[in-house]
């Protein structure tokens, strides 16, 4: 891999290039942007540590340069500045950065930092299948009954019990919160891909959008405002779903209450639909009326699991009223848990990773399983994950009792 290191610091020149030649890299150095401009060109790095303060023209210009071109437009950039204020990274970003690092700096943060961007923006290898991955979509038509926790969680748990990154993809425009729920900055939102025409945008664009958290999940954040939430279009949305199918195994979307066209788009790219409702008179009718909708749009009953939150600490409708009303079984029912729900906000750790053995945290778990797509829960994971031996004990145990009580198997979904 070619890394060139621009910076008119002959020192901190000698470090990046001896930390980074140490740790198996080829690297090209330049004094000035000019240079740098040009050994583009000439070298062809896979990637560019670029300090800010350079005599001529600056690191955000030739970063601004850099991104006009049509040779590399997608060429990741890692800035290395001593300016280390909010605004001085909200600018690298608004530039195209991909990530930023302050001076002074520790070696190892620097090669781990350049591995993480390199494995982040490595295209798919020679010959290798193409993903076509799962969509589920997490829904309500009324607010307030756990649509961006649950989502949030299934993401989680997937991620875990798979070993592998999930995208999942806040399409609550105007006031989602998908990246809290991981205690993520917003670097990168929708806004940043609105401004590019939907026929223009690509797997590696969207890929330095994306939020990384340590659990696997990659999040698309809903814009900072909901001024910004108009610029995205179902085009946008559906283009976006496209490009993560190919790259991600599954791809969780995060819905707002309405049949907006982005919301439509993101309905119609769902394998499954995971409706949320609480256990009371007006979400029941509000979910029928959701039921008659899809029935409408021609979504098949089989794609829809109704998921029953219960919010209330007593009372509310039985299960079986609820399924009598509605005409449709519901796969899951969530118990009264608040105390874990306020936590995993105030903290951005989802019950699924905080406390996973937890009668919540299983249970999520488990429903994370049982929306895996066929061919996953039957093969298992190629090296099996802790989640997914969790999961593995957990089935076990309710084949147990059942056969104890002689009844069929129980699961989830």
């Amino acid at each position: 891999m070619r890394i060139l290191a621009v910076d008119d610091d002959p020192i901190t020149l000698r470090i990046v290039s001896k930390s980074l030649a140490g740790a198996g890299y080829d690297v090209f150095t330049a004094r000035d942007g000019q240079e740098a401009l040009a050994q583009v060109e000439s070298v062809r790095p896979d990637l560019i540590i670029l300090d800010v303060m350079l005599p001529g023209i600056d690191g955000y210009e030739v970063l601004r340069r850099l991104k006009a071109r049509t040779d590399a437009p997608l060429l990741p950039v890692l800035m290395l500045t001593a300016d280390d204020t909010v605004e001085g990274k909200i600018k690298a970003f608004t530039a195209g950065a991909a990530d930023y690092l302050a001076k002074p700096f520790d070696a190892a943060e620097l090669v781990a930092r350049v591995k993480a961007l390199l494995r982040r923006f490595a295209g798919p290898s020679a010959g290798a299948a193409a993903v076509q991955g799962t969509v589920i979509a997490v829904f309500s038509l009324r607010g307030g009954c756990g649509v961006s926790t649950l989502a949030a969680n299934l993401a989680a748990g997937l991620a875990q019990i798979w070993g592998q990154p999930v995208a999942l993809v806040d399409l609550a425009l105007t006031a989602g919160y998908s990246a809290l729920l991981f205690n993520l900055p917003l670097h990168h939102t929708w806004a940043d891909l609105a401004r590019i025409p939907p026929a223009e945008l690509d797997a590696d664009l969207i890929e330095r959008t994306l939020l990384e958290h340590p659990s696997g999940v990659r999040v698309l954040a809903a814009p900072r405002g909901p001024q910004f939430a108009e610029a995205v279009s179902a085009d946008h949305v559906g283009q976006v779903i496209r490009l993560l199918k190919s790259r991600y195994a599954y791809v969780v979307l995060d819905l707002p209450h309405d049949f907006s066209p982005t919301t439509l788009a993101g309905l119609d790219a769902a394998h499954r639909i995971v409706t949320v409702m609480t256990p009371d008179l007006a979400s029941a009718y509000v979910t029928a009326r959701t039921l008659d909708v899809f029935e409408t749009l021609e979504y098949g009953k089989d794609r829809i699991y109704l998921v029953l939150n219960w919010t209330f600490e007593r009372g509310g409708m039985a299960r079986k009223e609820m399924e009598g009303f509605l005409k449709h079984p519901t796969s899951l029912v969530i118990p009264f848990a608040p105390d874990p729900i306020i936590k995993a906000i105030n903290t951005g750790v989802p019950p699924v990773l905080d406390a996973p053995e937890s009668p919540l945290g299983a249970l999520l778990e488990d429903l994370a399983f049982a929306l895996s797509a066929e061919e996953h829960r039957t093969r298992g994971p190629a090296t099996p994950t802790p989640a997914w031996e969790r999961v593995q004990r957990r089935i076990r145990q309710r084949q147990a009792r059942a056969e104890r009580h002689s009844i069929g198997p129980v699961r989830i979904g």
